[in-house]
């Protein structure tokens, strides 16, 4: 809408000044009212994502369409004009955000990241970790202004959201990349309680590089060869929401038959080693080989448009999770959704968000019942085995009045 208004303005200038004359200019002036109508149809069309999202959250959890969610207090924003007028402020009330802490160091370079948590602090709350895009390239992406909509809101919503920086190609090779954001992993285990964040429940997410390396990250736990210097480290997580991401870089499905220019770039910037030179290692980077039946709850989101990463990227990762594993998965594919939607606020943007507060909230509030439900168990049966039986009592009673 705002590339609407700035165009209307320029229009209104030329109008001002008589530069509009003419049978050439009355025809651009009518195509560019017909292009304004059809931002406008496809702006508003973005509606059309508000149930694809509910019944892909409902399959995530595993619900029966006449089953109710209970969306318990989840801060849910309305898309009003106040909001969507301003798609770059992102900050909410009440939401604090800690920059450019360190989490470790690698060759004398120190690698940060940042916490974002409600003003009070709640206590264990459950964390959302973010791994940022831009094509594992230096300068095309960083924590600082991705997923921005979601961290905040969620923050709102109660949780400790931690973005992370990691090593870029092409001064880094992978696995590199994936290395770091394990290290960035640990160090919330051990550390994201001084926050108010509880270390046992842990969602990945991310968008196109950040999409790769999440699901990678959730897929991939302890496995050693990720984990230099701290494989006995547990690095397994919760939950998974990747955006977007490229899932086989072997390309085995053809899912990216437009060419083979990505795998060229991934070939020369990112795993500097062609596939014919190292299979395995392509093999390795893509998270859809690392499936398995022990594979933590996913819900994948792409969009339907997007022209920089084909939707069957995450079509056939869903089909994977879906046949292996145990865990539920659920995958939400955006009509007229362009890579990197959700990057400034609009009507889809908050439309995902929202449901993605009731779906990380349900995920949680089942992780504590069956936590709690655990744990009695557990006290129940350590009561069970302190109390002597009847036969011991009896004993022990007839040595007191022998005594």
């Amino acid at each position: 809408l705002h590339v609407i208004a700035l165009e209307v303005a320029l229009t209104l200038l030329i109008i001002l000044f008589g530069e509009l004359s003419g049978v050439g200019d009355a025809l651009g002036l009518t195509i560019a009212l017909a292009s304004w109508l059809a931002i406008g149809v496809f702006y508003f069309r973005a509606l059309r994502a508000e149930p694809i999202m509910a019944q892909a959250v409902r399959h995530a959890l595993k619900l029966n369409p006449d089953q109710p969610l209970n969306t318990g207090e989840s801060l849910q924003l309305s898309p009003d004009f106040k909001r969507l007028l301003k798609p770059f402020a992102y900050r909410l009330p009440r939401v604090t955000r800690h920059k450019n802490i360190e989490y470790c160091t690698v060759n004398g370079r120190s690698l940060k990241l940042d916490i974002y948590h409600r003003d009070d602090i709640p206590a264990n709350a459950p964390v959302l970790y973010q791994m940022h895009g831009g094509a594992w390239l230096e300068n095309c992406g960083s924590k600082n202004e991705q997923a921005l909509p979601l961290m905040n809101q969620m923050a709102a919503n109660g949780w400790v959201c931690v973005a992370v920086e990691y090593r870029l190609s092409p001064g880094s090779t992978f696995p590199e990349h994936i290395i770091d954001c394990k290290r960035g992993l640990n160090w919330i285990k051990e550390h994201i309680a001084d926050y108010g964040g509880n270390p046992e429940f842990i969602v990945a997410t991310g968008g196109s590089a950040g999409g790769h390396l999440s699901s990678l990250l959730a897929l991939s736990a302890n496995a050693p060869e990720f984990q230099p210097g701290f494989e006995e480290a547990n690095t397994e997580v919760q939950g998974c929401v990747p955006f977007y991401g490229v899932y086989d870089f072997l390309n085995s499905q053809n899912q990216r038959n437009a060419g083979e220019s990505l795998s060229q770039w991934i070939s020369a910037k990112v795993l500097k080693q062609t596939r014919a030179e190292n299979p395995e290692l392509w093999k390795q980077a893509s998270p859809l080989y690392w499936v398995h039946k022990d594979a933590p709850p996913f819900l994948i989101i792409h969009g339907e448009a997007d022209t920089l990463v084909p939707v069957a990227e995450s079509q056939e990762l869903y089909k994977a999770l879906h046949a292996t594993s145990e865990q539920p998965v659920g995958y939400a594919e955006l009509p007229d959704a362009q890579h990197a939607f959700e990057i400034g606020i609009s009507l889809r943007t908050q439309i995902v968000v929202n449901q993605l507060c009731v779906y990380l909230d349900e995920l949680y509030r089942r992780h504590q019942s069956s936590t709690q439900g655990a744990q009695e168990i557990e006290d129940t049966q350590v009561l069970s085995n302190e109390q002597p039986s009847v036969g011991e009592t009896d004993s022990e009673e007839i040595l007191e009045s022998q005594s």
